[in-house]
Parts: C-alpha cells; sequence; structure tokens
C-alpha cells in the first residue's frame, strides 16, 4: 500500500512541474493540466482504496487461517485410529480455516521425532501438534519449538511442559469405565492387568482410574491380581505374549482381564483363544477399534471405551490454526487446569469417553463411527440387537 501511494503522489508531482514549466501557458492548457491533476488525484485515492482493500483481505485471510501452516509430528501409525480418525479430523478443521498442513512420521522412534519437530519448524510451521511416542524424551524439542515462537498442543498423551496446550480425553475416567464394567461382569476372581506403553503417561492414568475402582475389591480380597505387565509401544503381539506366559503361569485360572485399549484386548483375545477361553473370560479395551466392535458383538470382548477420535481431532486442529495466529492459551475454548502427575498446571481441553458393550452397539453405528456390517461381521444373527 506504502508503494502504491509514493507511486501516485509522484506522478501527481510530475504532472504539476509540466504545467507550471511551459512559457506558453493559455486557458485551455491550464484548465486541460487541473483536469489531468484532478485525474490523477482520483487515481491516487483508488489506488490508495484498492491498497486499503488489498491489507483488509490480507488481514482477513490471516483471520482465516489461509497463511497458517500446522504440522503434525505422528509417533507412528501403528493405531488404527491414527488414519483412520484422527487425521482426517485434524485436515477438516484445517481446511475449514483454510490453512495448510503438513506432518512426519516418527515411526516408534524417540529420536526419529526429536528431529521430526525441527523438521516441521524448518518447514514453516505455524504451531505443531505432537502425538509423543515418550512424553519425557520429547521435552527437548516441545522446548525449542516454544523458544522459537511456535506454538505446541500435545496430542492425546501427557507432555510436561505448561507452554504446552494438552488434548485429550479424560483418560482416568476411561479407566474407570473399563474397570466398572469388568467388575459387574465378575465381581470376584483372578484378574489380569494388560497396560500400556510403559513410557506413555496415559498407560499410568488408566491404570490409576482402574485402581480406583477396584482397590476397596483388591484390599478386600474378592479380586486378586494374578498378573501385570505393561506392553511395549502398545503392541498387541507383546500384548499376547505377555498375557500368554501369565496363563501359564496360573494354569489359566483366570477369570476377567483389564486391557488397557483395544490393541492390547486384541492380543489377550488371541491368547484366550488358543486355550479355549474366548468369550468365557471378560475383557476390556478402548479405542472403538473396528476389529474390537466385531469382539464385542461375537462376544469375546466385553466393553471398548469409545473415544470418538474425530471430535479429538477436530478440536486440536481448530485449537492450533488459534494458537498459530498468536491467541495465548489461556484463551483458547473449552480449556481447564489439569494437574499433572509431577504437579505441573497445564491448560487442557479434556473430553468425555463413552464405554460401548453389546448393549450399545447402535451408539456407535448411529454415529457412522463403524458401518452395522463391520460390527455384525462373523456375529450369528440375534445374538445382539444390532445384528438381527
Amino acid at each position: 500500500m506504502h508503494k502504491r501511494r509514493f507511486l501516485a503522489m509522484f506522478a501527481l508531482l510530475a504532472v504539476t512541474v509540466a504545467a507550471c514549466g511551459g512559457n506558453t501557458n493559455t486557458a485551455t492548457e491550464s484548465e486541460e493540466t487541473e483536469a489531468t491533476g484532478e485525474e490523477t488525484e482520483e487515481a491516487a485515492e483508488e489506488t490508495e482504496a484498492t491498497g486499503e482493500e488489498t491489507e483488509e483481505a490480507a488481514e482477513e485471510t490471516e483471520a482465516s487461517g489461509e497463511a497458517v501452516t500446522i504440522g503434525v509430528s505422528w509417533n507412528n501409525y501403528n493405531e488404527e485410529r491414527w488414519a483412520k480418525s484422527d487425521e482426517p479430523a485434524i485436515q477438516a478443521a484445517l481446511d475449514e480455516a483454510g490453512a495448510s498442513y503438513i506432518s512426519s512420521d516418527a515411526g516408534s522412534s524417540e529420536t526419529q521425532q526429536l528431529a521430526d519437530v525441527e523438521n516441521l519448524i524448518s518447514q514453516g510451521a505455524d504451531a505443531i501438534i505432537i502425538l509423543a511416542q515418550d512424553g519425557t524424551a520429547i521435552l527437548p524439542a516441545v522446548q525449542s519449538a516454544i523458544e522459537q515462537g511456535v506454538p505446541v498442543v500435545a496430542y492425546d498423551r501427557l507432555i510436561e511442559d505448561a507452554g504446552a496446550l494438552y488434548i485429550t480425553f479424560d483418560n482416568v475416567e476411561v479407566g474407570r469405565m473399563q474397570a466398572s464394567v469388568i467388575q459387574e461382569l465378575v465381581p470376584e476372581g483372578n484378574y489380569v492387568f494388560i497396560k500400556g506403553n510403559q513410557a506413555d503417561a496415559n498407560a499410568d492414568f488408566l491404570r490409576g482410574g482402574q485402581e480406583e475402582v477396584l482397590q476397596e475389591a483388591l484390599d478386600a480380597g474378592d479380586i486378586v491380581n494374578v498378573g501385570e505387565s505393561y506392553t511395549d509401544n502398545w503392541d498387541p503381539a507383546i500384548a499376547q505374549r505377555n498375557m500368554e506366559q501369565i496363563l501359564i503361569q496360573n494354569d489359566n485360572d483366570v477369570d476377567a482381564v483389564v486391557a488397557s485399549n483395544d490393541g492390547t484386548a486384541g492380543g489377550v483375545v488371541a491368547a484366550l483363544e488358543a486355550q479355549g477361553l474366548a468369550g468365557e473370560v471378560p475383557v476390556s479395551g478402548q479405542d472403538g477399534d473396528a476389529a474390537a466392535l466385531n469382539r464385542i458383538a461375537l462376544g469375546t470382548q466385553s466393553v471398548s471405551v469409545w473415544k470418538d477420535a474425530r471430535e479429538l481431532g477436530r478440536a486440536a486442529g481448530e485449537a492450533a490454526v488459534l494458537l498459530a495466529q498468536g491467541t495465548p492459551l489461556e484463551e483458547i475454548p473449552n480449556t481447564v487446569t489439569f494437574e499433572s502427575p509431577d504437579g505441573n498446571e497445564l491448560i487442557s481441553i479434556l473430553l468425555e469417553p463413552i464405554p460401548i458393550t453389546e448393549d450399545n452397539l447402535d451408539v456407535v453405528i448411529d454415529a457412522e463411527w463403524i458401518t452395522q456390517e463391520e460390527v455384525c461381521q462373523g456375529v450369528p444373527a440375534g445374538r445382539v440387537a444390532v445384528c438381527p
């Protein structure tokens, strides 16, 4: 706008000088010069107005998010939900805001994810959403980003940095829901606890919620903990091996399994099937994976606590755009203060989960999270209400 104004003023000055420099100025020439000057002034005003409109358009573009680039650092794609639900939801939110999307996949490597965050910044990311492989190992990259003026969203996994926005479902509540469903089915007996990745704080949040529900029964001896193990990278194959070892150690005398997500639940069910126990031993999970919801219809898994990842992805995308545009952390809508295990007060968005059992499978079908055909694959007609 400033350049346009200068050119317009220069043109006006040139015309004025030319008008004053001649020796035979006639009334007609004077009138023509004056008219030309008036036209030039009008042109200058139009140019200035156009410049102001251009500036306003630029401001509107920035406000809509069109000039914003959001980077996403994925730890891996081993879990079904990341590529199927979370990423499309994030992208949809960015598309609606006119923002650009770039991403990286660390392939379960803590070291690679550190490099990925710096690479996203070098590619022009104005804010970064991080699904951390290890919430502690990623801290140097988070601190570096924030120091460079690039806001960070800790996505679904805790990062102990008060400068990052923490967005997740209430994972302690997820643990409570898992334990409550299993305890209702098996109020007394031998329990196994298949936990998540030890480097992921969510594993302990879930276990904490489970303990809140079951501790009284454990103390009373009504429930006996006959096996407990973390699962590296939430890997179903590792969960299966851990469950197989626990079954051997207890001569298959296991009455219930509290598995912390649907991937580990799948490994547990595979181990139980090999011993002819699938469907007899209740198993919990979370995430609403298609395979898990099918297992619920089949009767080999009892509950999957559904966290609508579309809602989580949308919330993260919208918040990231606002942060990239300079919105202060404390002014992001729908935030609460979450006190972390290390005593940090983190500004957070905590979404509500829903436990899905064979009695309410219609909820995920009606929400178009999964089709009736997927839920009912291989399920005998009439076993559950949604599979007539």
